[in-house]
């Protein structure tokens, strides 16, 4: 497993080894020893798995009661994932990062605790699978506006723009969430 560095230590994103031969490809994609060694010592409980046409963005999305660390990768097609630093406190409180994930190139990323985390769909269709911390907790579930200004986030370019859920759209920007509303760090 190989790691790579982001603007943000905490995010980090992941690219398997890779055994090849005559009959195809093979790689460990999460193995917990190994993610431990790594820094990312996490036990996940949960994993989804959604399927999104080309153009729909979804996030970007954060729980505060059961805060999720996320480890995301995309089984077909590509997308453009991002990670928001919302902890409060934070020396990068604000700032983004934001991956090409697709099933050419097997990058994961790991997202800790405190950040929103969304993604662009860029083909036809795009496979997500992602692990998590925590259960899935509605009525602790919070979001980040998309095209927050304060933050900026530089999407890669699309015709039209990006199909949202109503929920998604309807998100503050960084600037409008109550301190109450955001993670500490």
């Amino acid at each position: 497993m190989n790691i790579l560095p982001t603007k943000i230590p905490e995010v980090v994103l992941l690219r398997p080894d890779l055994w090849m031969d005559d009959r195809g490809k093979f790689w460990e994609s999460y193995r917990k020893d190994v993610f431990a060694k790594l820094g990312i010592d996490v036990t996940f409980v949960q994993e989804n798995q959604s399927t999104s046409h080309q153009g729909v963005l979804r996030g970007l999305h954060y729980q505060l009661g059961r805060p999720q660390a996320k480890l995301v990768r995309v089984l077909q097609g590509e997308v453009f994932d991002v990670a928001v630093d919302i902890r409060s406190g934070s020396p990068t409180f604000g700032q983004w990062v934001g991956e090409f994930l697709s099933d050419a190139n097997r990058r994961q990323m790991f997202i800790p605790i405190g950040f929103a985390h969304g993604f662009l769909t860029l083909t036809e269709t795009a496979e997500f699978l992602y692990k998590c911390s925590d259960f899935y907790a509605p009525k602790e579930e919070r979001g980040l506006r998309w095209n927050s200004p304060d933050v900026g986030i530089r999407w890669p370019a699309i015709k039209g723009n990006p199909i949202l859920a109503e929920r998604d759209a309807a998100y503050p920007s960084l600037g409008e969430i109550k301190a109450h509303d955001l993670p500490l760090l």
